[in-house]
């Protein structure tokens, strides 16, 4: 009984139209959200202050992000965790591409950024409707490892001129790199002790138990500090006046053709957030028993840009640290998430004066917390040991976000992750089956097992899809070893790995068939598990040349039936 009832709640649940993670709510869930809510506010408000101004916004437009991130997440989105808000990750990818556009600060840059926030939502609901939550898988972990580290210097260089008190250099990023170093005895002792002291108390807080608002704790800190002994006198720059009236939603002005100049940025953002997205989700899945909605999540990440699009914000993104805030906390639902957006807009109402005088270099120490948080050393230094050709992937994803423009660096990225996966999908090549002593169990040829064969019989099978990218070599690999092996009478196809099998392979399997069938040997498939491959087989005629009762369900039982 206990099962059907779990079973009906969750089907429940999945019919739930808009604000999911509320379906079945329970009075008794209300405590645990404020207090996640309330949590989330306070590791929230210097966060999206923070990133706002890594991507050359007014503090207040990240505050906006964040509203509408929330609202929007949690009325199309289906995990009960996620916060989604401004990120630290993306930011930087759109800074730079608007940056091309726009001078950052002005108003075309800004309704350049809300028209991306728009186009990117638009695009990550077609994602979620159409279901193409595979699309997540585009980045393998190397790839993503290293897009991180990029990232990461990003931050750390263009937060580093605010934390030392210096003019921030221009040009490319080995260029401000040099710039930096040259100004570095130039540095305000004040910025630097109120960076690092930020940055020092966001570190041990987070040691101690990310529950505690390290960030929020160090910005209060270094404000009082501002105020108290008057360092705004001695060189430290501060926010300045924050607006505390929320936009009217209004579609942005900008021309047609920079519309269509938005698109690859667009396409680019959206990619990678629903990457962070689907990893988000993943982590943190809102029931263990239940695989991750990740194309309803998509729908919600959406819907949070499209409104940041319209309140004059920038793109939002799931937050992975933030999540796991909500989720340690008890949270239950996106309750939480809409009363910390609640306590941000009641910030913004009644309290923008207090950030007034809040100094830019603790948002920047905030910023390299970020950025040294999102370096994984320890996932770098295991892929160094394991398998050293995907650190050099690490590397090289990491080299190009550095020193090319970011957004054409991480398109490389990208393009390097496909690569790689094409790379292992060609390296498969065929392997050759022996009988396990004592068994009617056909396995892979291993050194170090000593196996059974069978006179006159070869047995072989390529543990991957069969595709216009192996399907040549793997034609010729079996070629070899019928050459090779000694009067082949029979060859057993084991195809349990052949998960796919597409219009080219299905020609050279059609091919091998015939050049077999004149060289004497007699062809036969087994375990040929896969509904996509047995299709396959259907639709591209390869039961003409090959009999269907020469298609078996084991190994042996074909070598019972056609050995010699």
């Amino acid at each position: 009984m206990p099962q059907n009832v779990s079973t009906q709640n969750a089907s429940g649940r999945a019919s739930w139209p808009l604000f999911r993670s509320l379906a079945s709510y329970r009075a008794g869930y209300l405590p645990q959200d404020l207090i996640a809510g309330l949590t989330l506010a306070a590791i929230a408000i210097p966060e999206q202050m923070a990133t706002a101004r890594l991507g050359g916004f007014s503090p207040q437009i990240g505050f906006y992000a964040f509203i509408a991130g929330s609202f929007g997440f949690a009325l199309l989105g289906a995990n009960r965790f996620l916060s989604c808000g401004s990120d630290s990750t993306i930011t930087p990818i759109f800074a730079g591409g608007l940056a091309l556009l726009a001078t950052a600060g002005s108003a075309d840059h800004q309704a350049l950024a809300a028209a991306l926030a728009l186009m990117v939502g638009i695009v990550l609901v077609a994602g979620g409707v159409f279901r193409v939550g595979g699309i997540a898988n585009l980045l393998s972990t190397p790839v993503t490892v290293g897009f991180l580290a990029g990232i990461a210097v990003h931050i750390l260089v263009s937060q580093m001129p605010g934390v030392l008190g210096l003019r921030s250099p221009q040009g490319p990023m080995l260029d401000r790199i040099a710039e930096l170093a040259r100004q570095i005895g130039d540095a305000n002792v004040y910025t630097l002790g109120i960076g690092l002291g930020v940055l020092a108390v966001v570190a041990i807080s987070e040691t101690l138990s990310a529950r505690i608002p390290g960030a929020l704790i160090g910005l209060v800190g270094a404000t009082a500090m501002v105020i108290l002994a008057n360092l705004e006198s001695k060189g430290v720059n501060v926010v300045g006046t924050v607006s505390g009236v929320l936009p009217a939603p209004s579609l942005p002005v900008i021309a047609l053709e920079q519309w269509a100049r938005l698109v690859p940025l667009s396409l680019l953002i959206a990619v990678v957030v629903m990457v962070q997205t689907a990893a988000t989700t993943r982590s943190f899945p809102s029931d263990p028993d239940q695989p991750a909605d990740v194309d309803r999540d998509f729908l919600g990440a959406g819907a949070g840009s499209i409104l940041a699009g319209l309140f004059s914000a920038f793109p939002v993104n799931a937050s992975p640290p933030r999540t796991g805030i909500v989720a340690e906390t008890g949270g239950q639902s996106q309750l939480s998430g809409l009363i910390a957006a609640s306590i941000v807009l009641a910030l913004l109402a009644f309290g923008a004066a207090l950030l007034k005088h809040v100094p830019d270099a603790a948002l920047g120490g905030v910023l390299l917390f970020v950025a040294l948080r999102i370096i994984r050393f320890g996932q770098i230094a295991t892929i160094y040991r394991q398998s050293f050709s995907e650190f050099l992937l690490v590397a090289a994803t990491a080299a190009a976000i550095i020193v090319l423009p970011i957004e054409q660096g991480v398109a490389i990225g990208i393009a390097l992750s496909l690569l790689h996966g094409i790379w292992s999908t060609t390296r498969a090549r065929l392997e050759l089956f022996e009988r396990v002593p004592g068994t009617t169990i056909w396995w892979p040829a291993n050194p170090h097992i000593k196996g059974e064969h069978v006179s006159h019989v070869v047995v072989a099978g390529l543990q991957a899809p069969l595709s216009f990218l192996n399907a040549s070599s793997f034609r010729a690999d079996v070629q070899h070893v019928l050459q090779v092996e000694p009067a082949p009478r029979l060859l057993v196809l084991e195809a349990s790995g052949m998960l796919e099998i597409d219009f080219t392979a299905a020609q050279e399997l059609r091919d091998l068939f015939r050049e077999s069938r004149t060289q004497g040997v007699t062809v036969a498939v087994a375990r040929l598990e896969s509904l996509r491959a047995q299709d396959a087989f259907e639709r591209f005629g390869l039961f003409d040349v090959l009999p269907r009762d020469r298609v078996f369900h084991s190994v042996e039982e074909a070598v019972r039936a056609l050995a010699p």
